[in-house]
């Protein structure tokens, strides 16, 4: 028989606040195990000669408090240590009586070894700012080592006491991706040296822990080639693609026996990629206006697939020292193209009128016989106000 609740009783109204309060907590809180807890752990690529950590027993009791788990599961490179990607021993020596910045990579130790488990690697370096594909050089590849030896020296040319000022050197360590048939990998690490800290003519080791790649951007606009949009992201500020189409080395000479000037255009650096494949095949024009007739124009032989390209050619202007001060000798280079028109990729102008290191190389020159003098000059974006040459 069902109990029977007295009169004037009433079923008490609970809140839902009061509702879901009430026992919510069954106990203690316990820690929540990994599935991978209850597994037996492999380790397939482990080192030769390097013991396994404990394993842990297949099934573990839900009731038994936190597992005892093996924290150190990853081989030694991968820890967070500032040395887990290896460190790289090299030179740099900037020459600044020959415009030149010499790059000697020695070795390298402790490097991460990649996935595939091989290690076939070669130094890649870059001057920042500026076209990536432009300033880049790279060592032989050395294969099957974490300690890679390389003793190669990396050469710049047509670098000034203004780039020491202004440019870092980017040197990084990649796995050649030619030896496995794959597509590029990225880098195995990589550092970055301020060349403002270098002393002229003296050399200076460094011993630097590699660091992980930082990530890069492109400009949302260039003015120039279309090889121009290969930029890290801290050099897309002030400067841009306009400064950095190159510099050509000129020799001046005013020959007193053949009564004329003598030009040499010796070789261009770091020129702009004009081609889809990011090089340029780069000649050169030589003009000296006012002049009339075929002997005021000249152009070297094409070099193929390059941005830095060696001429070594020589040319003459027939004049008297008089005569040659009130002319202007205009120097172009140009990217070569097959059934379409050639793309310009800078120009130098050198006259009386001219200023800096062009109006100096053209008054010395004029002003001392048979005496050659070799300049570096940049690479202005203004093919010329005379039209085209």
């Amino acid at each position: 028989m069902a109990a029977t609740a007295p009169e004037g009783w009433q079923r008490p109204r609970v809140s839902m606040q009061e509702h879901m309060a009430i026992d919510v907590s069954p106990g203690p809180i316990r820690p929540i195990h990994l599935i991978s807890d209850y597994f037996p752990h492999f380790y397939p690529f482990a080192e030769p000669g390097r013991s396994t950590p404990d394993l842990l027993p297949a099934t573990a009791s839900a009731n038994s408090s936190t597992p005892q788990r093996q924290l150190d599961l990853e081989p030694e490179a991968d820890s967070d240590d500032s040395t887990a990607l290896g460190t790289l021993e090299f030179t740099l020596l900037f020459d600044a009586d020959n415009s030149t910045l010499h790059c000697t990579a020695h070795r390298a130790k402790g490097l991460k070894p990649p996935a595939s488990g091989s290690v076939d690697t070669y130094v890649k370096a870059n001057l920042l700012p500026g076209v990536s594909k432009a300033s880049q050089l790279r060592t032989r590849t050395v294969r099957g080592t974490r300690g890679p030896v390389w003793e190669e020296t990396l050469t710049y040319h047509g670098f000034t006491r203004q780039d020491a000022g202004r440019k870092t050197l980017r040197l990084c360590v990649c796995e050649d991706p030619r030896l496995r048939r794959r597509r590029r990998a990225p880098p195995l690490g990589e550092l970055r040296v301020p060349l403002r800290k270098l002393v002229p003519n003296r050399a200076r080791s460094f011993d630097i822990c590699l660091e992980k790649r930082r990530l890069t951007k492109r400009p949302k606009s260039l003015d120039t080639a279309r090889g121009m949009s290969l930029y890290e992201e801290e050099e897309v500020e002030a400067e841009v693609a306009g400064e950095e189409r190159g510099r050509i080395l000129l020799s001046l000479c005013y020959s007193s026996q053949r009564g004329g000037l003598l030009v040499g255009v010796l070789r261009c650096a770091h020129l702009a990629p004009m081609d889809a494949n990011g090089y340029s095949d780069p000649f050169v024009r030589l003009f000296l206006h006012p002049n009339s007739g075929k002997k005021s124009k000249y152009k070297t032989s094409v070099r193929r697939k390059t941005l830095n390209p060696e001429f070594n050619e020589e040319f003459f202007y027939a004049g008297t020292r008089e005569e040659l001060a009130e002319k202007v000798l205009l120097v172009s280079v140009w990217d070569y193209d097959l059934g379409t028109a050639d793309d310009f990729i800078g120009g130098v102008q050198l006259s009386s009128q001219a200023s800096g290191e062009r109006l100096r190389h053209w008054r010395e020159c004029l002003g001392r016989s048979d005496h050659r003098l070799e300049l570096w000059h940049p690479l202005d974006g203004v093919a010329s106000q005379l039209g085209d040459y």
